[in-house]
């Protein structure tokens, strides 16, 4: 490749992480300012509805990303990710307003936030190759705490809506229609849930994986010491 294409990629690149990290960044400060003016932490997915939804939405652009190049993750774990996020965001939290004011919501939110902050500034740095170690560390060790955090306030929240999916008979097609066809969205969120079990694993000992390979020569350095 060019030195000149070369560059120009690379400037791209930069361009597209910054902006992935001040997303989550607006996020952040939202829920900061809107923690102080309030005193409490009951509510706040309101003062971040907006951004959240746009934001998270977006990202879906991710997964193309990923295909080509331009984000260094895998295609498969990163697919699964934002669509589950999207998913969450549009068809559990948006469409049942009565889950809104749950704190599981908060949980994912906060852990969603704090994750992609860290994912972006390790990105960012890595292509300025200026990455300080603590964010290198960051990016490979509070994933022990945030990924467990963000599916139980995930899990709680579907969990939550399903009294309110079932009373209402919401996005459920009853037979008989002209179709013939049958949906209950409340047993596809119960089965939603269900597929945590198996997928859930497979990205949390990816990165258990990633970080004995990242760091597990710098710590073993260290116990030598």
């Amino acid at each position: 490749m060019p030195s000149s294409l070369k560059a120009r990629t690379s400037g791209t690149t930069e361009l597209l992480y910054e902006s992935f990290l001040s997303r989550w960044l607006v996020i952040a400060v939202g829920l900061v300012r809107a923690y102080l003016a309030r005193g409490s932490y009951h509510g706040l997915y309101y003062s971040i509805e907006k951004p959240l939804k746009y934001f998270q939405t977006g990202a879906l652009l991710e997964i193309l990303h990923c295909a080509v190049g331009i984000v260094p993750s895998s295609v498969v774990l990163t697919g699964f990710q934002v669509m589950s996020r999207v998913f969450l965001t549009w068809a559990v939290t948006h469409s049942v307003r009565e889950v809104q004011s749950e704190d599981s919501v908060l949980l994912f939110v906060v852990a969603w936030t704090v994750t992609e902050i860290i994912r972006y500034s390790f990105y960012t740095f890595s292509l300025l190759n200026h990455l300080p170690y603590l964010i290198k560390w960051a990016r490979y060790t509070f994933f022990f705490v945030l990924y467990p955090m963000g599916v139980a306030g995930e899990l709680l929240t579907i969990y939550a809506a399903l009294p309110y999916v079932q009373k209402t008979g919401l996005y459920s097609i009853t037979l008989p229609n002209n179709y013939n066809f049958s949906f209950d969205y409340h047993t596809f969120l119960i089965l939603v849930m269900i597929s945590y079990i198996p997928l859930f694993p497979q990205l949390y000992f990816h990165m258990i994986r990633q970080r004995k390979k990242v760091l597990g020569h710098v710590e073993e350095y260290s116990k030598v010491e």
